[in-house]
């Protein structure tokens, strides 16, 4: 598959770990490289599917994923990755499929906070997707930051944003996304859990990567059923607000 040809869907994996363990998924062997990290593309349900390594964080994440928008012109993007849950929201390894992103970490000091939170927050038609494949899932929002869940900030993630799970890169994914009228679904599991005492990860990584491995397999077996859906059941083309 050249990197111009066009593709029916593009999953973008974002964290290396994350990366790594799809790769190990697959028993890749060899994958090409492109600004950002790399890429490979196999047939998943009879589908050609191309897979990308996103990078970490909102500036990785919004400049791959405008890259292979431009580059490979899928006709739907879909984000698989990891998320930290709020401990008491939401059990590890349980699998959310976000309804709306929004990104916390934008602090508006000279107008409205709220009209740049809102700025950055995008919502999913799911109308079209099957009620027993929403049933596998929690349909919910997922909020994201450039940074880990905070244990002090737990409670004002449940508060103020209603949130269960946080990450790193979905805000950004999903906005570049519908800003190019793409659709778009973003899927993560919770690889652990932060409360407001602790993160379970924080200070042992192997928890994370443990927790990660579990969400990442449990996702890619997962994707032949959603490739199948999407095959089936064309997802709407998203027109932004103007």
């Amino acid at each position: 598959m050249r990197s111009e040809e066009n593709i029916a869907c593009a999953v973008i994996i974002s964290a290396n770990s994350e990366w790594q363990i799809a790769k190990q998924f697959f028993a890749l062997t060899a994958t090409q490289r492109y600004p950002y990290g790399e890429w490979f593309s196999i047939y998943v349900d009879s589908q050609p599917t191309l897979f990308v390594q996103g990078g970490w964080g909102k500036v990785s994440a919004a400049a791959s994923a405008q890259y292979v928008i431009d580059h490979w012109q899928p006709e739907v993007m879909i984000n698989l990755g990891t998320c930290g849950g709020l401990g008491g929201s939401i059990s590890q390894g349980e699998i959310i499929l976000a309804s709306e992103t929004l990104i916390y970490d934008i602090e508006e000091k000279m107008g409205d906070p709220q009209e740049a939170i809102d700025a950055y927050t995008t919502k999913f038609d799911l109308s079209w997707l099957p009620a027993h494949l929403l049933q596998t899932v929690h349909t919910t929002r997922l909020v994201s930051a450039d940074r880990d869940i905070a244990p002090q900030e737990v409670n004002m993630l449940r508060e103020k944003f209603g949130a269960i799970a946080a990450d790193w890169e979905s805000g950004a994914i999903a906005w570049v996304a519908h800003r190019n009228h793409l659709p778009c679904l973003i899927l993560r599991g919770a690889s652990d859990l932060v409360n407001e005492m602790r993160g379970e990860a924080y200070g042992q990584p192997e928890v994370f990567q443990e927790g990660a491995k579990q969400v990442m397999q449990d996702l890619l077996q997962r994707l032949p059923k959603w490739l199948a859906i999407i095959r089936v059941h064309r997802p709407p083309a998203y027109t932004p607000p103007t």
